[in-house]
């Protein structure tokens, strides 16, 4: 068996082992990290042999941690790495490379249609009708996109939202709520199948997947990290933030908002919990503009665009795609019957 996981931010981990009454046997690890001393990789292989072949990632790291010498030194992965490598060998995870890929960039549509489009390509690849997608979000309608599990109450004032003509809206996904102004932010959805993420947490699955828009952002000269559980980053501060919803289907939606420029003052009337995060960080003008991916790019958001696309290509060798008309029917059928619905807004009141 064969495991491969390349950490975010750092090297490739590569793990070859086999499973011999349910224990691991000849297991050997590899990958482009640094390692001192020499010595401490033949002692991770022997920590993790014999170990059975159900133990978690968490065990597996607990075991190569407690078989380090002492003062080594690991760079570019980590114990939890290993397991996580060793998990997916398991798992006969897949990576990136083994699938086709499919960009999608299109007009504006509403924020409910994107919402239903979520649902539906999520579906679509879990039916393995559509293969594994990035669609970038486009629109021209203000709106706040609330997570599943939120209090419509305590997340949005009604006045606000209605004094600048923001519509309302609830996502499949966990998360917090998105402020949405056309041409404020960037929003991209990936849709992919689970077997992408075998073997990883939910944390390491965020970080893993937005993997790519690191590196676009780094290509741009954005210092930008990832900050666990699912916040994208830099030294001058939040970017954007990511959400995911696994489906019973065997598929997984994860999707991610960033800011471009967005009106602070517009974003603390219209969501209460901007008033609260604005407070927290003892910001002393709401009507600052919030615009990390303008300012540190000095880019128009439709080159920022362009590069997220380009990197994307570059390093999974997608092309370019659309949205199906049978899929679009679908969607709006979702918009009638749920996502529109007072039913659906109002879950959580």
């Amino acid at each position: 068996m064969h495991g491969e996981y390349k950490v975010p931010g750092g090297k490739l981990v590569v793990v070859d082992l086999e499973v011999v009454d349910g224990s691991i046997q000849e297991f050997r690890l590899a990958g482009d990290f640094f390692l001192e001393p020499d010595d401490a990789l033949p002692l991770i292989d022997a920590a993790v042999n014999g170990l059975s072949s159900t133990t978690d990632a968490a065990g597996i790291a607990a075991a190569v941690r407690g078989a380090l010498p002492e003062g080594a030194q690991l760079l570019g992965f980590t114990p939890e790495s290993v397991g996580v490598a060793v998990r997916r060998g398991l798992s006969r995870a897949s990576s990136w490379q083994d699938y086709d890929w499919e960009v999608i960039h299109e007009g504006p549509i509403s924020p409910n249609e994107h919402l239903a489009l979520d649902q539906v390509l999520t579906e679509e690849v879990g039916a393995g009708r559509r293969g594994p997608t990035l669609r970038i979000w486009e629109w021209d309608e203000s709106a706040v996109v609330i997570g599943s599990f939120q209090s419509l109450k305590n997340e949005v004032d009604p006045e606000g939202a209605a004094k600048y003509g923001v519509q309302v809206v609830r996502r499949i996904s966990g998360g917090g709520a998105m402020f949405m102004e056309a041409g404020a932010i960037i929003s991209y959805s990936l849709y992919v199948p689970a077997d992408l993420v075998q073997g990883m947490t939910f944390a390491d699955s965020y970080a893993y997947l937005d993997e790519w828009v690191i590196e676009a952002l780094k290509s741009l000269g954005v210092d930008a990290y990832y900050q666990p559980l699912n916040d994208i980053t830099s030294a001058k501060g939040k970017i954007g933030g990511a959400a995911q919803k696994r489906l019973g289907t065997g598929a997984v939606l994860h999707h991610a908002t960033m800011s471009y420029d967005m009106d602070g003052q517009k974003m603390v009337e219209v969501l209460r919990i901007g008033r609260e995060k604005m407070s927290d960080k003892g910001t002393t003008s709401a009507a600052k503009r919030v615009d990390p991916l303008r300012s540190q790019t000095g880019l128009p958001r439709a080159e920022v665009i362009e590069r997220l696309i380009g990197t994307f290509t570059k390093l999974y060798g997608a092309h370019e795609g659309h949205v199906t008309e049978a899929e679009r029917q679908r969607a709006q059928e979702l918009i009638d019957t749920k996502f529109a619905t007072k039913e659906w807004l109002e879950r959580v009141p």
